[in-house]
């Protein structure tokens, strides 16, 4: 009724909001410190993103994005981002160039060590992947679609997603954002709100809104260690070709199987040890050194960390019976 009164009697007051009926702008706080945290990610790791151009023989190739992590110079970023390249060149923020060079390659976590041969403006902290938790605040980096220093936020989706490499071995432990990611941020860090690097961008799912993955930095810090020590990641290799296969219940029970899967040799690798060990093609592999194995990936799984020339025991299904077989893994071949 205020408001009529108003036109009706000039001096009757003026109409106004209830003093609790907040709009956004009345109540900028939430907003501020939200911004404030993305602010201060970008400010602290937007000089240590790099743009990476990749030539090959034929000319560009292609672009990504990288993050330099050591004070000499050594950038983290993803393994198809610098594959085949002939020459990497890279841009920072501060509108510096440098070229690259390649330390090591990993396409099974789709991760590579690349550094620049130059001086570089700034290196940003690697943190802990493991710490994340769903919904928590996250931050990306990149040069999507070839604008440079972009930077987008989000939350983290899910944890412990697993996605399958190029070569068909699985990625496991993958971070799954809604951070908007596109061509071009491949590579580039997802950051969380204390400006520690979390994850490297790997993919995102065309057609998809608001589903990206990042490896954990967490599996990035041994890569790293093998890619800088080595230039490549060591791990065992038995040789055979298989194929997941089940076990029929009743034998598995007879025999006490955890599992009632296992995986079935259907050749072997003349290169490989498991070729000259008293391992059999129809052989089904159901445990590998005191661990079940349901499937390839478990076996992958046991061997990505082997120690050098350690013996493994494959226990095998052959017919109705349980075989132990000694083999030592070699170092998976390039």
């Amino acid at each position: 009724m205020q408001a009529f009164a108003a036109v009706l009697d000039p001096s009757a007051p003026a109409f106004s909001p209830p003093a609790n009926d907040a709009t956004p702008s009345d109540d900028p706080q939430a907003l501020d410190a939200y911004s404030r945290a993305v602010v201060d990610v970008a400010d602290r790791v937007g000089p240590a993103v790099v743009s990476i151009g990749r030539i090959s023989s034929r000319g560009p190739a292609g672009a990504g994005s990288g993050v330099v992590f050591t004070s000499d110079g050594y950038i983290l970023t993803n393994a198809h981002v610098v594959i085949g390249a002939a020459q990497l060149d890279l841009g920072f923020t501060d509108g510096s160039t440098a070229r690259a060079q390649i330390v090591g390659v990993d396409p099974t976590t789709d991760l590579a060590v690349v550094r620049a041969t130059g001086s570089t403006p700034r290196h940003a902290e690697l943190g802990v992947s493991s710490s994340l938790r769903v919904g928590q605040l996250v931050v990306a980096i990149g040069n999507p679609l070839g604008f440079s220093s972009t930077v987008s936020a989000g939350v983290v989706s899910a944890l412990g997603r697993t996605m399958r490499a190029r070569g068909g071995r699985a990625m496991e432990g993958i971070i799954q954002s809604d951070v908007a990611l596109n061509p071009g941020n491949s590579g580039g860090p997802l950051v969380d709100s204390r400006s520690r690097v979390v994850g490297i961008n790997t993919a995102i799912i065309l057609g998809a809104q608001g589903i990206s993955f990042s490896v954990p930095i967490d599996t990035a810090k041994w890569v790293v260690g093998e890619l800088m020590t080595r230039g490549r990641v060591q791990r065992g290799w038995l040789g055979i070709a298989g194929q997941n296969r089940p076990v029929p219940r009743e034998v598995a029970r007879a025999l006490g199987l955890a599992h009632a899967s296992g995986v079935e040799v259907t050749g072997f690798d003349e290169r490989g040890p498991a070729g000259k060990s008293a391992l059999r093609v129809g052989d089904v592999v159901v445990g590998l050194d005191d661990r079940a194995v349901a499937n390839v990936d478990d076996i992958h799984r046991v061997l990505q960390k082997w120690p050098e020339a350690r013996s493994a025991t494959l226990r095998v299904v052959r017919g109705k019976i349980l075989v132990d077989v000694e083999v030592t893994p070699a170092p998976s071949p390039d």
